[in-house]
């Protein structure tokens, strides 16, 4: 299975690893931006206890995380709070995280987990990209499935053969409520997008308690109590992806 985007919202994440499918998976890959939130400390020490289970890959919040500890300040206010936050140990954790991890998995054949794409933790692609935008991000890539992200919308698609699997965020999802995940079964060559649901307003309130950042109720609104629009999001994407129409 596959979770990503938590974003140190910590109660949603508490939430996915307590469902069923989750607590008995063999393996969990962790495809990035775990931390960079309103609990990531304890974010953090939650995914550690999972210990051999956990596959973990790097994502741009983890790296900018590390950026900012290291003397580059982040664009985002709790980006800059949350790395000052981490200890010492934690930024070690980040900073040598893997861009990618593949695994052998059943049906589902060759696995290339990556955070965004398989050239960038940053590059954009979505699920209605044209065959030919697809063409080129998987290029020189042998994987059967590849699983992605960084949009935080969870799609399943083929591209030429080529399974792709985004399971949406954890934290801070876009389009719909919940926590999203993806269970993927190499018996059975299934794969699953997931929705844990949440009561917005216990996770928010829970923050408010417990995350330390100063600005914390104006980032409850924005992003555990307001959900924004897929399609806002969607189109603010394609721009990003390069699209001129």
């Amino acid at each position: 299975m596959c979770i990503r985007d938590s974003h140190g919202v910590l109660p949603a994440l508490e939430t996915v690893l307590a469902e069923p499918e989750v607590a008995a998976a063999d393996l969990i890959v962790l495809t990035g931006d775990m931390a960079a939130g309103p609990m990531p400390v304890e974010t953090l020490d939650s995914l550690v206890e999972l210990g051999e289970r956990a596959v973990w890959v790097n994502g741009n919040a983890d790296r900018e995380l590390v950026e900012a500890v290291r003397g580059k300040p982040s664009a985002y206010a709790i980006s800059q709070w949350a790395a000052e936050s981490l200890r010492p140990d934690q930024v070690e954790l980040l900073a040598a995280l893997p861009d990618r991890r593949v695994l052998e998995l059943g049906r589902l054949g060759t696995v290339l987990f990556v955070h965004a794409t398989p050239r960038g933790d940053e590059e954009m692609i979505l699920v209605d990209s044209s065959l030919e935008r697809w063409a080129e991000v998987l290029a020189g890539e042998e994987a059967d499935t590849v699983v992605l992200g960084n949009t935080h919308m969870p799609f399943v698609r083929l591209a030429d053969r080529v399974l792709v699997v985004n399971p949406g965020s954890v934290g801070m999802p876009y389009g719909r409520g919940g926590a999203h995940w993806a269970l993927l079964d190499g018996e059975s060559g299934a794969v699953t997008l997931r929705s844990t649901p949440l009561d917005a307003t216990r996770v928010g309130e829970r923050l408010l308690v417990e995350s330390g950042f100063e600005e914390i109720g104006e980032w409850v609104d924005s992003y555990v109590t307001t959900i924004h629009s897929d399609a806002e999001a969607l189109r603010a994407f394609a721009q990003a992806e390069g699209r001129t129409g």
